[in-house]
């Protein structure tokens, strides 16, 4: 994928972290070369975790997050701090900058400490090297994760994207989607219900990664309407390889498209591509086990309108209490709100995350786990509760 077709999803995300006038957005540009982050004398010019993509080499696409001071002050202060560590939630690599006349102080050893928690590679930056004649590390730093820069001079600041790019380990081979599940020429048909929740305009990313994924195989894919489908299948001249649906449609598409044929969804493929998949399945059966009055948690990774008819809002939980015959108390979260302590909810629901990060989704599934609580997906607890998840599974045997 190019620079300016790369999701945000797919790019690697750089946190620049570090207490206020360290030098954090005077960073951002100097490594960028243009001025994309407000630099001001005044303490706290940052207020709020501010994510910008770009192409940095030699690292290539990435989205860099320029953060609010961790030495903030008073209640506003305190939320904004609390703003900059959710953030490590998506980072992939960490920046600390520091002020070599300050060494590392209290606020940075807790965000380099929460780092070294995580395991996400970090390197310390002590900026305005300028101002000093001598400058030596701070005896605090481990010496093989520090670097001298000027953000002002852009002394060292070539040498760090350098170092930077050695950060990252090697990427392993692109994951496919759904093209190791057919051959080149194979027909797919996926199904693409253009309704009131349909965005405007264009097809919501799942959609446009797995017929990017499926070009490149060779394969051929046939993208229609829910109300076209069985002409399409009726006039293709021959059975498609596979049968990928909306997960809002799942009931109809099942009834329409013949047991022979292979049919799942973009939620169960993306579980899957995401690493997820046996997670979502043990959590989508959970439904059956669900009690009256359980607390559910329904969380998006986007923040997009919500209409009338919100799947995630309105009609998950009406298909849930039909599906069981009880009641719930449902919360709903979008964006980056997700909370740390999840013990009170017997059942988690989580979107196909197709905007999050995998750092991010990764993190959110591991908290689900050690609080051993079940979290599933939208589609695979969709085709749970129309009773066509094993079909939609089926197809994955040989390549969980």
């Amino acid at each position: 994928m190019s620079f300016h077709t790369t999701p945000s999803s797919e790019r690697i995300h750089i946190g620049i972290f570090g207490k206020r006038n360290a030098g954090k957005s005077s960073l951002i540009n100097a490594l960028t070369s243009q001025d994309l982050a407000i630099v001001s004398p005044v303490k706290g010019t940052t207020t709020d975790p501010v994510l910008k993509s770009m192409e940095l080499l030699p690292l290539g696409p990435v989205v860099l997050i320029d953060t609010p001071g961790l030495d903030d002050e008073g209640d506003l202060g305190a939320l904004r701090i609390q703003k900059t560590y959710q953030m490590l939630r998506k980072t992939d690599l960490a920046v600390l900058v520091t002020d070599p006349a300050d060494g590392i102080t209290e606020e940075d050893r807790q965000i380099l400490q929460r780092i070294l928690q995580k395991q996400i590679p970090y390197l310390v930056v002590c900026n305005k090297a300028d101002l000093f004649d001598s400058p030596c590390f701070p005896p605090e730093a481990d010496k093989e994760h520090c670097i001298f820069v000027s953000a002002k001079t852009g002394a060292g600041i070539e040498e760090l994207k350098e170092r930077l790019a050695r950060q990252i380990p090697a990427s392993p081979a692109q994951k496919p989607i759904a093209a190791d599940l057919v051959h080149p020429l194979d027909f797919v048909i996926l199904v693409v219900p253009i309704d009131g929740s349909a965005p405007k305009g264009r097809l919501i990313l799942p959609q446009q990664q797995t017929i990017r994924d499926l070009l490149k195989k060779g394969a051929v894919p046939v993208v229609v309407r829910d109300t076209e489908l069985s002409e399409t299948l009726e006039k293709l001249g021959r059975p498609p390889a596979l049968v990928i649906t909306d997960s809002q449609a799942f009931a109809r598409v099942s009834a329409l498209v013949p047991k022979e044929i292979p049919l799942t969804s973009f939620s169960i493929l993306f579980a899957r591509y995401k690493g997820n998949l046996k997670q979502a399945v043990l959590g989508a059966r959970t439904l059956d086990l669900l009690q009256e009055k359980d607390r559910i948690l329904i969380s998006e990774g986007c923040t997009h309108h919500r209409q009338c008819e919100d799947i995630g809002t309105v009609k998950l939980p009406g298909w849930i209490r039909k599906y069981t015959g009880k009641e719930f108390h449902f919360q709903f979260t979008s964006g980056t709100e997700f909370p740390e302590d999840l013990h009170s909810y017997r059942l988690i629901i989580h979107c196909g995350g197709c905007m999050l990060n995998e750092q991010e989704m990764r993190h959110r599934l591991e908290c689900a786990k050690e609080q051993n609580v079940p979290m599933t997906n939208y589609g695979t607890a969709i085709a749970h509760m129309h009773g066509i998840l094993d079909r939609s599974i089926e197809i994955f045997h040989g390549f969980l």
